[in-house]
């Protein structure tokens, strides 16, 4: 599932005809970057477990497989639950 959402142009006039579009609030606009921080900085963290000590993610029941495929997705991409 894509998870970005589609911001809506300032000017109808450079908006393609058909193309919907979202008017999103300052307040959820700045969740949305919220959370797209705090995907940024888990998987960063998940990242330097791995590095520096690889028992750990033993320790929480998952494989280096499933890590490197969470450390792999883009920040806008929801996690699957690990």
């Amino acid at each position: 599932m894509n998870d970005t959402p589609t911001l809506a142009l300032a000017s109808h006039k450079a908006a393609r005809p058909g193309t919907p579009h979202r008017h999103y609030s300052l307040a959820t606009l700045r969740s949305i970057i919220a959370t797209w921080s705090e995907r940024i900085r888990f998987r960063w963290e998940l990242e330097q477990k791995l590095k520096d000590d690889p028992h750990l993610i033993d320790d929480i029941g998952l494989t280096r497989q499933q890590v490197e495929a969470e450390i792999a997705k883009p920040f806008w991409q929801v996690s699957n639950p690990l």
